[in-house]
């Protein structure tokens, strides 16, 4: 017999904010880029301009591999971890050097710093929307792309 309504999972404020350090830790700081299998839905939507990158989870982890690329062993620390309700806001700041191509540029080998934030909608234990702003801008003039003034 099929449930009409099947009981949805409810997650707290202190298990989202877990989920999100979790996947912090793997995605970013160990490059596990198949986490997003596990603690993303598969009907998972990224708020993220960038047509070149597929949709869904398929996206994100490519978005992974991009930078994982052309800065290998970024790191990431959270500055900010915040939660209110089903959406969790992480400011993330992230270092690397930059030791392959990244978005045209080849390697320079240089020190490169930047910031993100991004907020996750959590949706029965899983990431189910992601709306990300990361200062590319900051990247590519720290890798010389673009000249400073």
């Amino acid at each position: 017999m099929v449930e009409p309504n099947p009981p949805t999972v409810t997650t707290t404020t202190d298990e989202n904010k877990r989920l999100i350090r979790r996947f912090v830790q793997e995605f970013k700081n160990k490059a596990n880029h198949g986490i997003v299998d596990e603690l993303f839905s598969p009907r998972f939507e990224h708020h993220f301009k960038d047509p070149r990158l597929p949709k869904g989870r398929e996206g994100m982890k490519a978005l992974g591999g991009v930078v994982v690329k052309g800065f290998p062993g970024v790191q990431a620390t959270i500055e900010d971890l915040l939660a209110e309700g089903n959406k969790v806001v992480e400011r993330t700041t992230a270092r690397a050097t930059q030791k392959g191509e990244f978005n045209g540029v080849p390697a320079t080998g240089n020190k490169v710093a930047w910031s993100e934030i991004h907020i996750y909608r959590i949706e029965g234990g899983k990431v189910a929307e992601l709306w990300s702003e990361i200062d590319f801008l900051g990247i590519m003039l720290q890798i010389g792309a673009i000249p400073a003034q």
